[in-house]
């Protein structure tokens, strides 16, 4: 898939869970965006690598989020399937990303730095926005240590994913990683 059309997906994904969520109506964007997930996967050169890249960055988005609700640095809407977890359209919106590591942002790979700035500072802008949208609330704590925190979390983020990616080398196998 061109990194035209993933991007397009992505940001089609991210809308409609951000819209579902804020209107208590984030099945259809889930399901959606699972769909087209499946999807991307079954259209990866190496979709057992891809899946297992999604399954990592799945992974560390339940535990950090479920961490910042569970602080009450943030209130998250359309809290299935737990009060106790991360909403499963943050799910969503964590694979989507995932997608974009070997799609629209390939460009990132190997660029630490730009990675971390770039990761501290649309990690939280994207939160925000969210937030805005309606599809969640600021906690009890400051919005201000929410972003910061926020900012941490997707600058340590983003090299982590592409670090967990590099099996993958222009499309081919590297031994021993």
């Amino acid at each position: 898939m061109s990194k035209f059309w993933n991007f397009v997906f992505f940001q089609a994904g991210w809308f409609a869970c951000i819209l579902g969520a804020a209107h208590q109506q984030a099945l259809w964007a889930v399901i959606g965006s699972l769909a087209y997930i499946v999807f991307h996967i079954w259209r990866s050169q190496t979709p057992k690598l891809e899946l297992s890249l999604l399954l990592k960055v799945l992974s560390f988005g339940i535990v950090t989020d479920s961490l910042l609700m569970y602080l009450g640095i943030i209130d998250f809407k359309n809290a299935w399937p737990s009060p106790y977890l991360s909403p499963a359209w943050m799910w969503a919106l964590w694979l989507l990303v995932a997608s974009t590591l070997n799609g629209s942002l390939s460009w990132l790979q190997g660029k630490l730095v730009l990675g971390v700035v770039l990761g501290a500072i649309c990690g939280p802008l994207s939160y925000e926005a969210g937030i805005r949208m309606g599809a969640a609330n600021w906690g009890s704590g400051s919005q201000i240590l929410g972003l910061g925190l926020i900012s941490l979390i997707w600058a340590v983020a983003m090299p982590l994913f592409f670090y967990w990616d590099r099996p993958k080398v222009e499309g081919t196998l590297v031994k021993n990683l």
